[in-house]
């Protein structure tokens, strides 16, 4: 060691300078939280082990608790931003149609689209993600379960805005409109995992359609 001015210059590097290489690496949590998405949506939940996280979040069993709380935890903000990134297209279609016809059908081709974009595992984390649980983690499959109800509310209240535009009729059976149409938007996620073709689920979505004005009496 010798000094160098005022400062003390260690052999290799001064001392300042091999603490700055010895320093971790800023960790990133949006980063993170987005390996963890793609790993339950690839897995599911159960099937997602503390030791897969580790691995591909690169960081200890200790900063993952610190960073996240709890596995229930992270899966729930990985599923949020599933909802505000692969997801997003879907939820935002129902608003784009004049019609609540129009908005249905551009919804389900939204669906299509993000459930065969290329790179992605297939399927859909909220669908898929957490189902036939044990009870230990049944909190997260009820999780999951509040959140389809709420998109099948979405399409509810699409149709009630349909119904009030009157571009649906006051008569048509809007709820059981909205779950049939939830249940052929899961059922896409379903067949997009098993790797149906894109032209395939979209022809399911046309046909679909097809039956609205046999299910409510379309006037437009």
């Amino acid at each position: 060691m010798r000094r160098a001015g005022s400062k003390i210059v260690a052999k290799g590097g001064s001392l300042s300078e091999k603490r700055a290489r010895g320093r971790p690496r800023k960790f990133d949590r949006e980063k993170a939280l987005e390996k963890a998405m793609q790993m339950f949506w690839t897995l599911g939940y159960e099937a997602t082990s503390m030791a897969n996280l580790r691995a591909a979040l690169g960081i200890t069993q200790a900063s993952l608790y610190a960073a996240f709380g709890s596995k229930e935890q992270l899966f729930r903000e990985a599923v949020d931003l599933y909802r505000r990134t692969a997801n997003s297209s879907t939820v935002r279609a129902l608003a784009t149609g004049r019609t609540a016809r129009e908005a249905v059908e551009t919804m389900l081709l939204a669906a299509v689209d993000a459930l065969t974009a290329p790179g992605t595992p297939g399927g859909c984390l909220i669908v898929l993600g957490a189902t036939n649980c044990a009870p230990e983690n049944r909190a997260v499959q009820d999780y999951l379960s509040s959140v389809r109800r709420q998109i099948c509310g979405a399409i509810l209240g699409r149709l009630r805005k349909g119904q009030r535009d009157g571009d649906l009729p006051k008569a048509a059976p809007i709820s059981a409109l909205a779950s049939y149409y939830a249940t052929v938007l899961h059922g896409l996620a379903l067949q997009s995992r098993d790797r149906v073709s894109r032209k395939a689920l979209t022809h399911v979505a046309k046909i679909a359609m097809a039956s609205w004005p046999h299910l409510c009496g379309d006037v437009t």
